[in-house]
């Protein structure tokens, strides 16, 4: 018996699983720069960005208060990185149309080789979403640019928080006219596995490089089979497809 038997929908995770922000995002700062002649560390950068976004995401997802557009949160993070010291030079430069471009960066990240295949394949096989804490805007702007063949897109933007937030979890499963034991998350991060197992999702961990976390070693994420938490884990979404097919 398959460990995902009875799951019709697979909901992933974007950033970080199905698309790789950190490379993606680098680029594009590294282009802003050359255009200015500004040298930096935009690893940094790019991480200090993300970093903001995740602690911002978790806040609210706790009944804090922020913006409820990731497009919009991003945009602040951004202003707040661009005024420090270390990268004012980069802000001055900058007027409202180059920091909007800059901005809409996170609407122009690539998939991971095997995404947009292993999508392709999985399609064929279940019914195939976003549940993202991004807005459906840069979802859909991103699905458009690296050829993400959704069914439909959720986002946390639907259910006024984030994840892990249980009622966007619930959200999407009911929108699927489905209970959560007949969907499967996706993430490259155990905490929102576990957050969508404790509400009797199926979980599938998939690894991928800078994702598992300071405290987190990939390799120590396993599967049920294997003593761990997960239902399953794999390396690709082509990998998901094979074990689908039985």
């Amino acid at each position: 018996m398959s460990p995902l038997d009875g799951v019709q929908a697979l909901l992933f995770d974007v950033f970080g699983t199905v698309v790789d922000w950190r490379g993606s995002v680098i680029k594009e700062l590294e282009e802003t720069g050359r255009k200015y002649g500004i040298e930096g560390n935009w690893a940094e950068f790019a991480q200090t960005w993300r970093t903001g976004y995740l602690v911002n995401t978790r806040r609210i997802a706790e009944g804090g208060a922020g913006a409820s557009s990731v497009d919009v949160m991003h945009r602040e993070i951004l202003d707040e990185i661009l005024a420090t010291p270390e990268w004012k030079k980069l802000g001055d430069p900058l007027g409202p149309e180059e920091r909007a471009h800059l901005n809409l960066s996170w609407h122009r990240l690539r998939g991971w080789p095997d995404t947009v295949e292993g999508l392709y394949a999985l399609k064929k096989q279940l019914i195939i979403a976003t549940l993202s804490n991004g807005n459906i805007r840069l979802l859909v702007d991103m699905a458009k640019f690296a050829d993400l063949p959704w069914d439909t897109v959720f986002s946390a933007e639907l259910f006024q928080s984030f994840k892990p937030n249980p009622k966007v979890y619930l959200g999407a499963a009911a929108h699927l006219s489905l209970p959560p034991e007949n969907c499967a998350m996706v993430a490259a991060h155990i905490y929102d596995l576990r957050a969508a197992a404790a509400l009797g999702f199926k979980t599938v961990y998939i690894r991928r490089a800078g994702e598992g976390g300071p405290d987190i070693k990939m390799e120590d994420i396993k599967s049920k089979a294997d003593g761990g938490e997960v239902d399953v884990v794999v390396d690709s979404f082509v990998e998901l497809a094979r074990i689908l097919h039985g």
